[in-house]
């Protein structure tokens, strides 16, 4: 037997400074269906997500509010978990940069790299700003305020000189510019590997992995004269300062996978299929994050995709400061867990930036789930029990039916999308169906059919049953193929047809979904329709807050 494909996707790791908006967890919603597509095809499919704990702005936070460090991530990392848990996230592992296996596959990666000839003492002097680290002086911008950092404007930026270690990513610009040129779709969406393949060419510089005089991070293992830092007794000396924490965050896609403890573990899972990211973050990712592994004699990810950001009214950034973020706890309220994830993965385009509301989430959501899937499945529904006295009825074969005809070429044009990351074509693919299927209804009219064979015409009688069995067919293939999307009202849909929901509530354990997406798979087989429920009651405008 053929084992199955392994699949490996993982999100960049949320920073634990603050409660999560929808914006955060926008990627996590995006990772988590594909991930669970995997599973639901049959793929041996390893989802990585977590949080990145280690920096100097949150020791300083920590501080101001009188607590530990420790204490403080604790409760912000719950915050994340729990918004996570709400949207039905399901991660194989939710990791945690101050994870113990985490800091060991930190610690190794500087003591490989450092082994290489890679990593040199030097002093640093520039800008640094406490949320996101060094900046070069392209990185910052000059304003009226001062000098910023664009990414976070409103923290001030600190000018620093100390001495520090430096990993020498200059001697990677050639096997970069290779590696770009023999892996084209290495860095995805197009103009996004475009705009990291200029900067390539524009010459790469060191840069620092350590902080000097932090104790709140991972302690780093080399001292000045080469030797190790750890002492007799275990502990390690604060002199060698902490690891950098953008070198320490992207460990965690190795030590997730297995890096260094489980070697059996890490040579299923590495590299990455699949690395899901902000488009502010994809310089690490694209360029750093290869040259890191490459000193450690690892291989590069696979594919990295580089969404864009939810943006409020006007393209304004969303953040807790600017007081326009959209708390995903009151998005889940309004839509429920599926109609959250839906409304932000089909309304925002997995490739670019978008301006989001309120307004246009329930929109969204009305139109398309309230109107369109929900309308067809419980007209679909009260039709079948009503005239068919709930006998579930089978489908027309495929060349029979329009909407048998038309369903193959949906479900390539599905799958084709989700794997290539555009998560929001994939839906529109999907609802173009949905459409083809309330159109039916529309056309076949099957209250007058109904009616006709009441009075005794056979024929009218048939063609109740073949139109009755279409549509209770398109119902269950959209319900199981929106599964990775609306994981909770996949088994809804199809208990109300009488079919059974065979996957795990993270996708895993079930039949490969493509052979259950097949038109008529289980049409020679007995059912009966339930009562309809409504799957998704309208909403108006003002029931919920925009922000938070």
């Amino acid at each position: 037997m053929t084992p199955p494909e392994r699949f490996y996707v993982t999100t960049a790791i949320a920073y634990a400074n603050s409660r999560p908006g929808l914006h955060t967890l926008y990627e996590v919603v995006g990772a988590d269906a594909i991930a669970r597509w995997h599973r639901m095809v049959g793929d041996e499919t390893r989802f990585l997500t977590g949080t990145d704990e280690h920096s100097v702005n949150i020791a300083q936070q920590a501080a101001a509010e009188g607590r530990s460090p420790r204490a403080f991530v604790d409760d912000q990392v719950a915050l994340f978990t729990s918004a996570e848990e709400a949207l039905l996230i399901a991660p194989d592992r939710f990791i945690r940069t101050t994870d113990p296996d985490h800091v060991l596959a930190a610690q190794e990666m500087v003591r490989r790299a450092y082994a290489n000839g890679d990593i040199y003492p030097g002093t640093y002097e520039g800008w640094y700003c406490p949320n996101e680290g060094f900046r070069n002086a392209s990185d910052v911008q000059e304003t009226s305020r001062g000098t910023i950092c664009p990414n976070h404007p409103d923290v001030p930026l600190q000018w620093l000189s100390e001495r520090n270690w430096f990993f020498r990513l200059s001697a990677y610009q050639e096997r970069l510019e290779r590696h770009y040129a023999d892996h084209p779709d290495f860095v995805q969406p197009a103009y996004r590997r475009n705009e990291m393949l200029g900067f390539i060419r524009g010459g790469l510089e060191d840069f620092s992995i350590s902080r000097a005089g932090a104790d709140w991070g991972i302690p780093f293992p080399i001292a000045e004269n080469g030797e190790t830092a750890q002492r007799e007794d275990g502990s390690w000396d604060p002199e060698a300062g902490t690891i950098y924490v953008w070198y320490d965050a992207l460990i965690n896609y190795i030590t997730g996978a297995g890096f260094p403890t489980d070697p059996d573990a890490f040579a299923r899972w590495w590299p990455a299929d699949l690395h899901v990211i902000g488009k502010d973050i994809a310089r690490f990712h694209t360029i750093y994050w290869p040259a890191m592994l490459w000193s450690a004699g690892l291989e590069a990810p696979r594919r990295v995709w580089v969404h864009g950001f939810l943006l409020a009214a006007g393209g304004e950034k969303m953040s807790k400061s600017r007081g326009n973020l959209i708390d995903p706890d009151s998005v889940v309220a309004a839509f429920g867990a599926d109609g959250a994830r839906y409304v932000a993965l089909r309304e925002v385009p997995f490739d670019r930036d978008a301006d989001v509301s309120w307004d246009s989430f329930v929109r969204r959501y009305n139109a398309d789930l309230a109107n369109d899937f929900g309308n067809l499945v419980n007209r679909t529904v009260s039709m079948a029990g009503r005239y068919l006295a709930g006998a579930r009825p089978a489908p027309a074969p495929v060349d029979e039916s329009a909407l048998g005809a038309a369903w193959p070429g949906v479900v390539t044009r599905y799958r084709e999308r989700i794997e290539a990351c555009l998560l929001h074509e994939a839906l529109a693919v999907l609802w173009d169906f949905v459409g083809a299927a309330n159109k039916l209804v529309d056309a076949a009219q099957p209250w007058v059919l109904a009616k006709a064979a009441k009075a005794g015409d056979g024929e009218a009688e048939r063609r109740l049953a073949s139109v009755l069995g279409d549509l209770v067919e398109a119902c269950r293939l959209i319900g199981l193929a929106v599964a990775p999307f609306m994981p909770g009202t996949a088994p809804r849909v199809l208990a109300q047809l009488d079919h059974a929901y065979a996957y795990a509530a993270d996708g895993n354990d079930g039949p490969p979904l493509l052979n259950e997406l097949r038109w008529g798979a289980h049409a020679a087989e007995p059912g009966t329709l339930s009562a309809p429920l409504p799957l998704f009651p309208r909403l108006e405008a003002e029931d919920a807050p925009t922000a938070g």
